[in-house]
């Protein structure tokens, strides 16, 4: 078992930063991708704990404009995936489960659009449907073209020489950790509102500009889910903090080759139940690709 950081440079100038743990199986990879403002460490426990891992590859990248790949030029969904597409020709792979956790899902079910020849499934937890869309990003949603002036304006300002130089480094694994202790003491999951709940909170990690676009790119309608032929896990919390709870069902249930899993948890899951999210996701694959 081997266990390494690379990097990847992309034509555009992006450096893309990534995890791979490998046994050797070469063939069959899971490529798992975090959320907005986060990194590769999100899946870090997921990684270290699993069954997996003794069948199959796992690479956890840093998504452009985020952790070890800082980038402040373009980023897209489309870059993103082209990104995902890149690691696995430079690692030698043909094709893989690709899952994520929020902004990282809905770069899964655009890569498993994009790229159908090199997509065998999807995991997606908490994916955010733009039609669900409650709170901030709601109100987000009305107000396209502003954001789109500042990513603009920001972006002039980085090519000028005024960036942040250095960014603070984030362990998800340990902010976990902490988030269960904050938890018990507390009483109540809601007490991580404050800490993973604060775009100011998540703007310490990642630049400004990197930041807006990634938020922009959230804010995009899913493509057609039907439109995916693979095999397809949807893991929702039962709180559903950041859209409206609307029937799962009718977001999923018309799916083919679909399965869906809630857990019982205010949002989330990998902080508040790690154990039933690892159980389900590795349920899942053995009863798919045996």
């Amino acid at each position: 078992m081997t266990d390494r950081i690379n990097k990847i440079e992309r034509k555009d100038g992006a450096g893309i930063s990534y995890r791979i743990v490998s046994g050797g199986f070469k063939k069959r990879v899971i490529i798992l991708c975090h959320g907005l403002a986060s990194n590769m460490t999100r899946w870090s426990e997921f990684t270290e704990l699993t069954s997996l891992k003794e069948s199959w590859d796992i690479i956890l990248p840093d998504l452009r404009g985020h952790g070890n790949s800082v980038f402040r030029g373009v980023i897209t969904m489309e870059e993103w995936c082209g990104d995902i597409a890149a690691i696995l020709d430079k690692e030698g792979y043909e094709y893989a489960a690709v899952g994520g956790h929020c902004l990282g899902a809905n770069i899964a079910v655009n890569f498993a659009v994009l790229y159908p020849e090199k997509c065998t499934g999807i995991v997606l937890l908490e994916p955010l449907f733009s039609e669900s869309f409650t709170g901030v990003l709601k109100r987000l949603g009305r107000h396209k073209l502003l954001l789109g002036s500042l990513i603009a304006l920001l972006r002039i300002i980085n090519c000028s020489g005024f960036y942040r130089r250095k960014l603070p480094f984030l362990d998800l694994r340990e902010l976990d950790r902490s988030g269960r202790e904050l938890i018990e003491e507390a009483g109540t999951p809601e007490i991580l509102k404050k800490r993973y709940g604060s775009p100011l909170y998540d703007l310490r990690y990642i630049p400004v500009a990197a930041y807006l676009q990634s938020v922009r790119e959230l804010l995009r309608p899913l493509p057609d889910l039907k439109k995916i032929a693979v095999p397809k896990l949807f893991i929702f919390s039962s709180g559903r903090l950041f859209s409206e709870s609307c029937d799962v069902n009718d977001l999923c249930g018309s799916l083919s080759d679909c399965e869906t899993v809630i857990i019982d948890s205010y949002h989330w899951v990998p902080t508040e139940k790690p154990g039933e999210l690892r159980e389900a996701i590795e349920q899942w694959f053995y009863r798919n690709f045996r």
